[in-house]
């Protein structure tokens, strides 16, 4: 069984919409694509992140692999990312698409977590999803994800697509590296770990006013 890895640019708010330029996506009157620019260091390590897709196939969202097709192929030929990009296979969950013309680029058949399972089933590198906020939550909430690299930019957008919607599904993570760029960006690798385990810190037997206020905590959620 391969791995299913996502990769992602976050703000510290959790906005993943349009990190690198102000035309790549202003859906919703977003008006600060390109926020990572200020922040971007030449010593980020995207390959070992898998935001290069080298060796490994992609597994793009529409608007991830229309934003894409665009660029990627008319960079110039020493370009070592376009390089690798435009050779790697390339599978794209869309529901609107009915061909595709960037190069090893497919449609995946059906419905995507059961397309998702099936590719994860068959031998081949492990799957790199890179961008695609959609397509991460489907298939977080599919539990079918192995694995966040998720670098978090030190910037407050306060609005945007953002990396966990409501309908992202509860799960505990474990941060197994961690990084810090020269200019402030986290740069963590999680896998899941797991269910939430709720419980309670320090507490010992609650006061009197602690069990009124439980009380009409509860009053108040109904």
């Amino acid at each position: 069984m391969r791995k299913l890895i996502a990769s992602t640019f976050a703000s510290l708010d959790g906005v993943m919409q349009a990190p690198s330029a102000p035309t790549e996506d202003p859906a919703g009157n977003f008006a600060l694509g390109g926020w990572l620019s200020a922040f971007w260091d030449t010593g980020m390590d995207i390959s070992a992140a898998g935001f290069d897709g080298k060796d490994r196939e992609l597994v793009l969202g529409r608007k991830t692999y229309e934003i894409f097709e665009a660029y990627w192929p008319y960079q110039p030929a020493d370009n070592p990312v376009a390089t690798t990009l435009n050779v790697a296979r390339k599978h794209v969950a869309s529901r609107t698409l009915k061909s595709l013309q960037w190069n090893n680029s497919s449609l995946l058949d059906g419905d995507v977590v059961s397309a998702i399972t099936a590719l994860k089933a068959r031998p081949g590198p492990d799957l790199q999803i890179i961008g695609s906020g959609n397509l991460i939550q489907t298939l977080q909430a599919a539990s079918l994800i192995d694995e966040f690299n998720l670098w978090t930019f030190p910037v407050v957008l306060g609005r945007g697509k953002r990396l966990f919607e409501h309908g992202a599904r509860p799960c505990a993570l474990r941060l197994v590296a961690s990084k810090v760029s020269t200019t402030g960006v986290v740069m963590s690798t999680y896998v899941p770990a797991g269910d939430v385990q709720p419980g309670a810190v320090g507490q010992g037997e609650p006061s009197a006013k602690e069990l009124a206020r439980r009380a009409r905590m509860a009053t108040d959620a109904t």
